[in-house]
């Protein structure tokens, strides 16, 4: 299936800065500043109209929705994007209502916040309102963005619960079903900060045909045609490729138990690098040996 739309996956704690009444004047330059070279303004930058793109903030994830809404209106508009506004979903019953709906089939960008990603799922899963995210985004020039939660909830597969100090204890991690807007990948966010890559190694050693996909803060992913990765933003993304794993006790262990994998490949890309999902080849866009 040749796939229209764009996903943008954000590892989340995005600086957008604090728009508060009080210090909005004095920051808003500095947060401007980071915007023009970051992330969010590579959404405007990709969405179909620019600036003057309709783009749905979604608040399904958070448990302060309201709240935390406005904060990324104001740093969108802060970057020249006024036709923005945020589209509370909050019950399952309210993602059938046709006003939201038709919202939907207006938008060119929807913005899913962070939060909880087995709610966001739990919410969207199987309404009006996910089959028409998913056909606008296999069908037409439209933008899935999303940052920590609304990232890890984008793939078919999805991670919602796992310690990090226990990740490679079998059992430790849960894996549900996400939205999947992409197949073949598992997302994990706030991934160098909160020391997640054991999570993202015992997803990957269950399905080694599953790439995992570990975003850092303030760094994102642009996929196109759910085909070319390229890494955009200031930090790092980890991918773990389980292809070529040759040997695991993951059976042969009880619940609790420390997981052994021999050969499990990683790459480690930062900004403008980009890897194709189709061949599984990475380039590095500043390379020594180019």
């Amino acid at each position: 299936m040749n796939i229209r739309g764009k996903l943008i996956i954000i590892g989340g704690a995005v600086d957008k800065g604090s728009f508060t009444e009080t210090d909005l004047d004095r920051n808003a330059a500095k947060n401007l500043n980071f915007f023009e070279e970051k992330i969010k303004k590579r959404i405007i930058n990709e969405s179909k109209h620019k600036e003057q793109s309709r783009i749905e903030v979604i608040t399904t994830a958070s448990k302060i929705p309201r709240e935390i809404g406005p904060e990324y209106v104001k740093a969108l508009h802060y970057l020249g994007a006024d036709n923005v506004d945020v589209l509370h979903i909050e019950k399952r019953e309210q993602a059938v209502e046709s006003e939201v709906l038709e919202r939907l089939r207006n938008a060119d960008v929807v913005m899913f916040t962070g939060g909880d990603q087995l709610r966001l799922t739990s919410i969207l899963g199987g309404t009006a309102f996910h089959d028409i995210l998913l056909e606008k985004y296999r069908n037409e020039d439209f933008i899935y963005a999303g940052t920590s939660a609304g990232a890890a909830a984008a793939s078919s597969n999805m991670i919602y619960q796992g310690s990090s100090s226990e990740a490679l204890l079998k059992g430790e991690v849960k894996i549900t079903s996400g939205l999947g807007l992409i197949d073949g990948v598992i997302i994990d966010t706030h991934f160098v900060q909160r020391g997640r890559i054991g999570r993202l190694f015992q997803a990957v050693v269950g399905n080694p045909k599953v790439l995992g996909i570990g975003l850092g803060e303030d760094t994102g992913l642009l996929i196109t045609h759910n085909s070319k990765m390229e890494a955009i933003g200031s930090g790092l993304v980890i991918l773990v490729d389980g292809r070529e794993i040759k040997d695991t006790n993951l059976t042969q262990v009880e619940l609790g138990q420390p997981i052994s994998i021999n050969h499990l490949v990683t790459h480690v890309m930062s900004m403008n690098d980009t890897f194709d999902l189709t061949t599984f080849k990475m380039m590095i866009k500043s390379s020594q040996y180019v």
